[in-house]
């Protein structure tokens, strides 16, 4: 079955044309008995009933989320952010289902089946996306997906987390504007720091410049030490500034990348110290790179900050790009002065976030951002009767509570993300704001920012979200930037539907 079709459970939709042939193949059976009976004369007419026509099921959505286990409080607040999105007392219905039943993932997709749902949202983890779409894909059910592992996107399954490429490539962008051109990475070795180094060749290559040059290190600080020389060409340095650096006991990682454990903090990275082991500029060769791109935390990313300021590889010189972790504590990243990094605008957000927090009398976690998003997008599309795969990849994309986000074909998603430079003194400064048009190629104008005003590529201003919106009509993203609309009137951020939302009702995390 084609998948640029619309999605359909059990055939739903096929097979009329036959239907109506056999209808009417009794129809004319059923008249020529009336006209005449068994001894040749013309009969009265009888009335001839008509075939019952075929009722198709209205649309549903399933969730599919941990309520159980150690995952259950991010899956409860998945839960109630989709609820949020698609109260009980308005459609299309929502169907949820525990992924941590003890007949596993699997059966919870295959559950979602029987109960006739025309797409399903989640689950959060790498491993129950995989046993879900293995369930759903050969029934041709849509699967927005709220983990992070870009390698389980595909037709059909997208990726609704906020993935390592997706921040990679914003900062490959960002830094060609700049005029950077030789890229290398410097990353940990763990799940994160490969995806990070993935995403950095694949950003690289489309943008059709040199493979880039990445170094993998451990924790230790000798290992840290030498390689860092060795991928800046210089010689070893000592290590021992860095062996002062206050202690991380905690931090995010590859398994929790945003940070969504309820008790885990981020600690510093350590207190500005003196650079005493530096020479001066003059004493030194350029690196063969002009950015690096870094993906530690905590004492860890002390350690790379000492080896960075030991082989004369700061700003200007070389430009420092870092992922969002480094949002919640870039307070005390002033070592990295210049240094870019991605993130969200959280004014942006705080519309969804007072709903959510009036609705159940707590914050929502950023993975239930993605929830949210998935739940209201699959929603609208159901109400205005267009679930299918050219609506869901539209290239204007959507607009979801972080900003505009755009579904591709092959289930990777990309996300309008702003660039954040950290400030002498640590802080950051937003100096691009996310883009507000994704159908148009990157035109990023590196500078501080102006209220009101995006990049180069929007045509108007564009309020994500304002209680003046808060009508019944959804509001496409295209069309709020003065852009006349290419597919669905589609707005994913639509408080206008939370009435009778939540009712108080808050879950445990």
């Amino acid at each position: 079955m084609s998948r640029s079709g619309l999605y359909s459970r059990g055939g739903q939709g096929r097979g009329k044309r036959g239907n109506g042939q056999a209808a009417l193949a009794v129809g004319i059976f059923m008249f020529l008995g009336a006209c005449s009976g068994e001894d040749g004369h013309e009969r009265k007419l009888a009335p001839v009933a008509a075939a019952p026509q075929p009722v198709e099921k209205p649309a549903r959505v399933g969730l599919i989320v941990p309520l159980s286990g150690p995952h259950a409080a991010i899956g409860l607040r998945l839960r109630d952010a989709a609820r949020l999105a698609l109260p009980d007392n308005q459609p299309p219905p929502m169907d949820v289902f525990d992924s941590a039943q003890p007949a596993g993932p699997a059966h919870a997709a295959q559950q979602a089946l029987e109960a006739g749902d025309s797409i399903v949202l989640g689950p959060l983890t790498a491993g129950d996306t995989q046993a879900v779409s293995s369930v759903l894909q050969p029934a041709n059910v849509p699967e927005l997906a709220f983990t992070s592992d870009v390698a389980q996107a595909r037709p059909g399954v997208w990726v609704m987390g906020l993935t390592p490429e997706q921040q990679v490539r914003r900062l490959v962008d960002a830094a060609r504007v700049e005029g950077r051109k030789r890229f290398a990475a410097f990353l940990p070795d763990t799940a994160l720091g490969h995806a990070m180094g993935e995403g950095l060749t694949l950003a690289c290559q489309e943008a059709g410049l040199d493979v880039p040059q990445i170094t993998f290190h451990s924790s230790d600080i000798n290992d840290i030490t030498q390689k860092m020389a060795q991928l800046s060409r210089r010689p070893v340095a000592s290590a021992g500034t860095a062996q002062g650096a206050a202690t991380a006991e905690s931090g995010p990682s590859a398994i929790d990348p945003l940070n969504e454990g309820d008790e885990m903090t981020v600690s510093s990275s350590r207190p500005a110290q003196k650079d005493q082991t530096a020479s001066t500029p003059s004493e030194v060769s350029p690196p063969p790179f002009d950015a690096l791109l870094l993906g530690d935390t905590g004492l860890d990313l002390a350690r790379v900050i000492d080896a960075l300021k030991n082989n004369q590889l700061l700003v200007p010189q070389v430009r420092i790009l870092g992922p969002m972790l480094w949002r919640s504590f870039d307070a005390k990243l002033g070592d990295l002065r210049g240094a870019w990094y991605v993130a969200f605008d959280e004014k942006q957000r705080s519309g969804y976030v007072q709903s959510y927090q009036n609705a159940y009398q707590q914050k929502p976690s950023p993975v239930a951002d993605f929830a949210y998003d998935a739940a209201a997008l699959a929603g609208a599309l159901i109400r205005q009767n267009k679930l299918n795969v050219a609506t869901l990849t539209q290239r204007e994309g959507y607009l979801g509570v972080n900003g505009l986000f755009h579904l591709r074909p092959d289930g990777r998603m990309i996300r309008a993300l702003g660039i954040y430079q950290i400030a002498p003194g640590g802080g950051s400064q937003l100096i691009v704001p996310a883009s507000r048009d994704l159908t148009s190629p990157s035109s990023l104008s590196v500078g501080p920012a102006v209220p009101g005003r995006g990049t180069a590529s929007a045509s108007a201003d564009m309020a994500v979200w304002s209680p003046a919106k808060q009508t019944a009509g959804a509001v496409p993203a295209q069309a709020q930037a003065g852009k006349k609309p290419a597919a669905p009137d589609v707005a994913v951020w639509s408080p206008s539907r939370h009435a009778g939302a939540g009712s108080g009702t808050s879950s445990t995390p």
